[in-house]
């Protein structure tokens, strides 16, 4: 397996030396797997050299030199590229640029060859020899789809490809003294080691076309060296992004010796342990032991050994039906590259490396530290509303104390991003969004567990089942609304209708009236209408529902439209009298309604109600034209005959 820088290295997982080991740990709750759908590529061989590039994540199985074919994959790519190429030497490096439009293939340490992959474009190759005398290529990153790094042993060369006249621009160059180089394609920053020793870092930023030289800054070596030679070596850094501004120095505490690897998955740091087969994960977001310059982590979870891995037999569906093989976990042909990949040399496969959230769950028992650790995960929606649903039911049902804790982080986090989007509103709505082409708008990540989404699969569920005695129930629901309004959030009326359900289900009319007395229910239209359809169970709940109107200033022809809405036609009907404007209301639409609700005692008293207003204010019960009730009077006398219309009172 060859790795870039340099080529044809074979290593095995990581970079100390040193003896330790201790016992395998066992495999329940394996937290890390390989992904199901790995690149299978032809092994390395005496034929057959195979080529990571970190840039595009591709595997380059390159057979005879490319004369006898060359296939590229990669984990997103569908179709793998195959072509063929003259063997022109030992290929020590090859790579497309970014969107594969253009190879380039080092076979000398002198010089690198380009090939266009565009269409209607010749296929003849072109040379770029380094512009430094007497320097050796080490090797080369692309930067774009047109712009490549050449790193000798002297400095570096930043070149422009002109694709279309088949030539190469030399942008910038710096001359600098070159051990070793390692490249981050995700920060688009080369690391030069440089000084006899190798342990100076010398970073360089690319982008658009422009080269920025970066602070140097120096690795600490363990013990002063006996010799002026090497004394850091590529395999002892490995360089990886996370997200979020990282301005201090953190140490992670393995408590073990051996060779080690290090990937970065979903902003984890995972160090593998190959004497013991296990690996363990750090989090660098949650707090460590600081000593005022350098943050101490632990690691979060106990070490567990990847999750095991079958490899299917290849071969023809005659053969196939043979067991699957199981993979040699933490092999000695195993490469780890930044930041999730991991390649088997001798299997022939790549892998990227995954997080599994749910076993996590149940080794964090902590639920506050839990939550700190989950909310910093890309796919954690589903995982956190699941933690949310087991502490509310038995036999993991945690304390009030503890429920509230995990209510307000979550609520912190939605918090955050109501202020980054109305933050956001306020400046397009200013117009200032044009004079700032950097503002973005928030991005909306799982961490934002929004109102809807407790509702859902939280608390209607939590309320629905019934098991928790109803004290606890109600004091949960409360818990969540204070945390919502901590967090100055406000509360959406399906949260309060939920309370005066489960009140009402309870017969805890008491409770109800002093929520509603003391303003723990904030009053909105939707919560005045449910009250309003609860006077039939608990009357006072009429008067208290006219008092919150009266409170909103709400147009009294609204809360009508909104409880015909919700089919509470008497109701509506008991709201227009109780303001008195039951005389001048439309009958067609109270009418529509109740016959929508499929209810034919409930038409039949609406029905009579309009038919006593008519004798009351034009001494006939009929319905005249211009109210355009013909239909519904015809449905009437369907259902309850021609003698049910009320008949004209004479006096």
């Amino acid at each position: 397996m060859s790795r870039e820088p340099p080529p044809g290295e074979e290593e095995a997982p990581g970079g100390g030396g040193g003896g330790g080991g201790g016992g395998r740990a066992g495999e329940g709750g394996c937290y890390l797997a390989l992904c199901a759908r790995p690149v299978h590529f032809e092994k390395a061989n005496p034929v057959n050299c195979v080529f990571f590039d970190e840039a595009n994540k591709q595997v380059f199985a390159v057979r005879s030199g490319g004369a006898t074919g060359v296939v590229v994959k990669g984990l997103e790519d569908r179709n793998p590229i195959s072509f063929r190429m003259e063997d022109k030497g030992e290929v020590k490096c090859i790579k497309f640029s970014l969107g594969n439009k253009i190879l380039a293939v080092q076979r000398t340490l002198k010089s690198v060859d380009f090939l266009n992959f565009i269409p209607d474009s010749p296929q003849l190759e072109y040379t770029q020899e380094c512009k430094t005398k007497n320097a050796n290529i080490l090797g080369f990153c692309w930067t774009s789809s047109t712009e490549i790094v050449f790193i000798t042993d002297q400095g570096i060369e930043f070149y422009q490809v002109l694709p279309e006249k088949r030539s190469l621009k030399l942008l910038k160059n710096q001359s600098i003294n070159v051990n070793w180089y390692m490249y981050c394609p995700e920060s688009s920053v080369i690391l030069l080691s440089t000084t006899v020793l190798g342990n100076v870092l010398q970073p360089f930023y690319f982008k658009s076309g422009t080269m920025s030289k970066l602070s140097k800054f120096e690795i600490e070596l363990p013990a002063a060296p006996k010799s002026s030679k090497l004394s850091l070596s590529e395999r002892d850094i490995a360089m990886a992004t996370i997200e979020g501004s990282c301005k201090k120095t953190h140490i992670l505490k393995l408590n073990r010796t051996g060779k080690f690897a290090l990937n970065v998955v979903d902003n984890l740091v995972v160090v593998h342990h190959q004497d013991t087969e296990t690996s363990v994960i750090f989090d660098i977001k949650l707090k460590g032991e600081f000593d005022g310059s350098t943050t101490i982590h632990q690691f979060v979870l106990p070490p567990r050994s990847i999750q095991p891995y079958q490899i299917p037999v290849a071969g023809p569906a005659s053969v196939t039906s043979q067991a699957p093989v199981p993979c040699k976990l933490y092999s000695s042909s195993w490469i780890v590259f930044q930041p999730d990949i991991i390649i088997s040399a001798s299997e022939g496969y790549l892998w990227s490396l995954q997080v599994k959230l749910e076993p996590v769950v149940n080794l964090l028992l902590d639920k506050g530290k839990l939550m700190d650790f989950l909310l910093q995960r890309k796919e954690c929606k589903m995982v956190i509303l699941s933690v949310c649903s087991q502490m509310l039911s038995e036999p993991e049902r945690g304390s009030l104390s503890v429920i509230a804790t995990v209510f307000d982080k979550l609520n912190h986090e939605y918090k955050k991003y109501l202020e980054a989007e109305q933050s956001y509103t306020m400046v397009v709505e200013a117009g200032l969004s044009r004079s700032n082409p950097l503002l973005k708008r928030p991005v909306r990540t799982q961490a934002v567990i929004d109102q809807s989404d407790m509702y859902t699969h939280v608390l209607s569920v939590f309320t629905e089942k019934k098991e928790a005695p109803h004290k606890f129930t109600i004091a949960v629901l409360m818990e969540y609304i204070r945390s919502l309004n901590q967090f100055q959030i406000a509360v959406q009326h399906y949260l309060y209708e939920l309370v005066i359900k489960t009140l009402v289900q309870h017969n805890l009319f008491y409770m109800l009236h002093q929520f509603l007395q003391y303003h723990v229910l904030s009053d909105s239209k939707p919560l005045a209408c449910l009250l309003l359809s609860l006077e039939s169970i608990y009357p006072p709940a009429h008067q208290l529902s006219l008092d919150m109107l009266k409170r909103l200033s709400t147009a009294n022809d609204e809360i009508v439209e909104v409880l015909l809405s919700k089919h509470q036609v008497l109701a509506a009907l008991r709201f227009i009298r109780g303001i008195g404007g039951h005389d001048s209301i439309s009958a067609r639409k109270f009418l529509d309604a109740a016959k929508q609700a499929e209810d034919d005692m409930l038409f039949y008293t609406i029905f009579r109600f309009f038919e006593q207003r008519n004798q009351r204010l034009r001494g006939n019960p009929s319905f005249t034209p211009g109210e355009h009730c013909e239909e519904h009077v015809t449905f009437f006398k369907q259902v309850f005959g021609e003698q049910a219309l009320m008949k004209p009172t004479t006096f």
